[in-house]
């Protein structure tokens, strides 16, 4: 049983780095387009804190959270856009209050959990501790296309550690979402962390492997950035087929990002 507390601590932090770029923007930067179709600013930090409420829901109120299962199960293409919508169209105030009490709200109701406890989700159930890194990786990815969109340059951090985390163990789903086989044997996955450590995952002598700085990993797997500008490398044919297909996020396959120019 895994302690949740450090990747709370961690969400903690990386939802204050977020913070300190908008919190300070003009109303109407909150408008900039960024890289994801239709969404502006706004609608980046709405969706966060739309996230952040249906996790609180999960932890808190399972009823209210089936509720919001029942309506997405009700509307798949759009449940997603509209929460974004209805929460960007706030005032950035409001908005920016709400998502801050909501993330606090949530971690409050994450580190009061019961060890071993599991929440629903709208995939398997989660324990604290995979809701947390969830959180994690959505607000790390949410933020870089805030950052892109007022060219702002993150320092990455070892926290990325999280992000490669799930984006391992998304790997079947990322392949069934596609209807492919799953690959049957193991992978080996080999980053250098921003501060220079090795994390890896999988057997060392696994034949199918994937190298590179855990930045373009975590880009890779969130659709941040496209294949063709980062350098992650593959060994083998079914991780040279993960790397084209690899998402980090639940439902269906994203259309991912354009190319830049870069080569694989």
């Amino acid at each position: 049983m895994s302690d949740p507390t450090p990747v709370i601590d961690d969400l903690r932090a990386e939802s204050g780095e977020l913070d300190l770029i908008v919190a300070g923007l003009a109303p109407e930067a909150w408008a900039l387009d960024t890289p994801a179709a239709r969404w502006s600013i706004a609608h980046q930090i709405a969706h966060l804190a739309w996230t952040d409420h249906s996790a609180l829901l999960a932890v808190t109120d399972q009823d209210g959270f089936r509720t919001l299962v029942e309506q997405a199960l009700a509307a798949p293409e759009s449940f997603v856009d509209a929460g974004a919508r209805e929460g960007a169209a706030l005032p950035p105030a409001e908005l920016l209050a709400r998502w801050r009490a909501g993330r606090a709200a949530l971690e409050e109701a994450l580190r009061a959990a019961p060890p071993g406890a599991r929440f629903p989700w709208y995939g398997p159930a989660m324990s604290a501790a995979s809701m947390a890194t969830g959180r994690l990786m959505e607000t790390w990815a949410h933020g870089q296309d805030v950052a892109d969109a007022l060219g702002v340059v993150r320092a990455p951090t070892d926290r990325l550690r999280h992000v490669a985390h799930i984006g391992v163990r998304a790997r079947d789903f990322a392949f069934a979402a596609r209807s492919l086989p799953v690959p049957a044997g193991p992978f080996r996955v080999e980053l250098t962390l921003p501060g220079g450590d090795l994390w890896v995952s999988g057997p060392e002598d696994a034949v199918q492997r994937v190298t590179g700085p855990a930045l373009d990993f975590c880009l890779l797997v969130t659709q941040r950035a496209h294949r063709a500008d980062l350098a992650v490398t593959a060994v083998g044919p079914d991780a040279d087929r993960w790397l084209d297909i690899a998402q980090s996020f639940a439902g269906p396959p994203g259309p991912g990002r354009p190319p830049r120019g870069g080569t694989r």
